[in-house]
């Protein structure tokens, strides 16, 4: 068991944190955050690019937009799926509205689209709503 990178999902301090701590509620060292959250959180582009890039945990984005049905739809799914994957993967989303350039540099061709990133390069992809349990099989899978 080492030391895991973890990015501050509101800050971008990378923190080191033991393996064995993940479940324990570690903060962020600069601002005091929790790291490890039992719900999905939204980032901008630049957060989303540090953590993907530097995280040791998988870091799964879902890509969305407010007036996307679908994506209304899977948002409390998605959000149960970070409190059960919690502390063995971090679940963020990226609104593709508001950071449309964004969307685009990811190849994001429909939404809700999910996007799994592990140590620095994207891992797997997976377009359309799902529920909570073929989230969390999903990400596992």
């Amino acid at each position: 068991m080492g030391d895991k990178t973890l990015t501050c999902l509101k800050c971008g301090q990378l923190n080191r944190v033991p393996e064995a701590r993940l479940g324990a509620g570690p903060k962020c060292g600069a601002c005091g955050t929790a790291l490890v959250h039992g719900d999905a959180v939204d980032v901008d582009p630049a957060i989303l690019e540090k953590a993907a890039k530097n995280d040791d945990l998988p870091l799964v984005v879902d890509f969305w937009a407010p007036w996307c049905g679908p994506c209304r739809m899977m948002a409390p799914e998605y959000s149960k799926a970070a409190a059960k994957l919690a502390g063995q993967a971090r679940l963020v989303k990226l609104d593709t509205q508001k950071y449309q350039s964004t969307g685009a540099r990811y190849r994001i061709r429909g939404i809700p689209t999910m996007v799994a990133f592990e140590r620095g390069r994207e891992a797997k992809r997976q377009s359309g709503a799902m529920r909570e349990g073929q989230i969390v099989g999903w990400v596992k899978g």
